[in-house]
This record gives C-alpha cells, structure tokens and sequence, in this order.
C-alpha cells in the first residue's frame, strides 16, 4: 500500500471515558483509521461501538487521553466544526438525525449549512434522491414515513454532504431485503470513501467493508 493511502485520519491515545455512575466504557482505548478504510464493528450492547463514534464527533467528551482527526487534536466544541463537515455520522435512531418538516428541507439543510447555494443544493438533493431511491420523496411529511423510510432519509442527509468519512450505526435495521441491497451497492460502487460501520448483520458487513472488529471490555481487535 503506497504511503499517501496510508495516511492517518483518526488517531485515538490512552482515552478514557464513563458515563455518570456507571463503569467506564474506554480505560486507555487507542485506535486509528486510515484513508481508504472499510471497516466493520460488531461487539455486545455496551461494548462501546456508539459511544466510539460520539467521541469522534465530539459529542462526547474523554476525561483522558487524545483524539487527533484530520491532523489536528480535537478537544473544545469549535474543534469539531472541521470535524463534522468532513466525516458524516449516520445515527441508529433516525428520530434522532431528522428535525425538519419535509424529507427536501432535511436534505438540503446539510449542503446550505456547508454554504452551497440554492442551486448547488438543489442538484445536490435531485442527484442524493436518485442515489438512494427516493425520487418523488422532496415534499414527504418527515414523521409520516415508515421506519425503514426514516432509516434511508437519514442515510440521505449526511450523504448530501458529500463527506470524506461515513459513520453508519446500524444501518440496515428494520430495512428489507433489497433495500439492504441498494445500500450495499451504493457503498460499493463509491470507492473513493472510507467508512466505519456498526452492524449485527455480519453478512452485510462482509459486503461491504474490507475487515471486521469486535469490541469488548473497552478494547478493539480484529477478528
């Protein structure tokens, strides 16, 4: 592998995390993600695997250790501005990822906080809608949709995005058959992306990502 695809993207040191009066999830975690990574998460309830993931984003905040992303250390809010322009998180619950009225003003609130224009943002919400099959969706009510609906709608906010690195939690939960397909396609045939994802389902792991990581007692190792 030449070097410039080796390039570190998220470098994580001796971090530690708990939430309040419970037992710390992380006790000295270190983990890094490369450019042009595909990797997938599995693990028990608890091990972490979200958690993970909102320490990244900057949700979450360590009481220790080091979270370096893009080449900078990340530690205040204003950090992680950078941070959620450029790595797009996919959240489990997609009650949780949609906030507006309609499926159009969900998407395009993305592409308009990146500062594109109206007409940018519209070929950027026809082209998302196309991708992931949901053309004739712009003017849905958001909380009328189905789960599986919600589901790839949220998919679809971060997408419009155009993001260096994916985050998806749980992607293809409550989703049918050939929808999971879709996804599974889509995410093939972009292969300039990196992407970590948290999954039960290990066969869509194995079509999907290039190596698979269990999560447990804090720590990370590949399987």
């Amino acid at each position: 592998m030449k070097e410039k695809e080796k390039e570190s993207v998220i470098k994580i040191a001796d971090l530690s995390f708990a939430y309040p009066s419970r037992d710390a999830v992380f006790r000295k975690f270190n983990f890094n993600f490369f450019k042009g990574e595909r990797i997938g998460l599995v693990g028990s309830n608890g091990s972490g695997k979200t958690t993970l993931f909102h320490l990244i984003m900057g949700l979450l905040n360590p009481s220790e250790g080091k979270i370096e992303i893009f080449g900078k250390e990340r530690k205040i809010e204003n950090d992680f501005v950078e941070v959620r322009e450029r790595i797009g998180l996919v959240f489990q619950d997609p009650d949780d990822q949609l906030f507006s009225p309609t499926v159009a003003e969900d998407i395009a609130f993305g592409p308009l906080n990146l500062r594109k224009n109206h007409q940018e943002t519209k070929k950027i919400l026809k082209k998302t809608l196309e991708i992931l099959g949901l053309s004739g969706f712009e003017d849905r009510i958001t909380y009328n949709l189905s789960y599986g609906e919600k589901r790839l709608v949220s998919l679809a906010t971060v997408w419009a995005m155009q993001p260096e690195i994916l985050l998806l939690d749980e992607p293809t939960i409550w989703l049918d058959e050939e929808t999971i397909e879709r996804i599974v396609q889509i995410l093939n045939s972009y292969s300039h992306l990196s992407y970590i994802i948290i999954s039960h389902d290990k066969k869509f792991l194995k079509e999907t990502t290039n190596c698979i990581y269990l999560m447990d007692n804090g720590k990370i190792n590949r399987t």
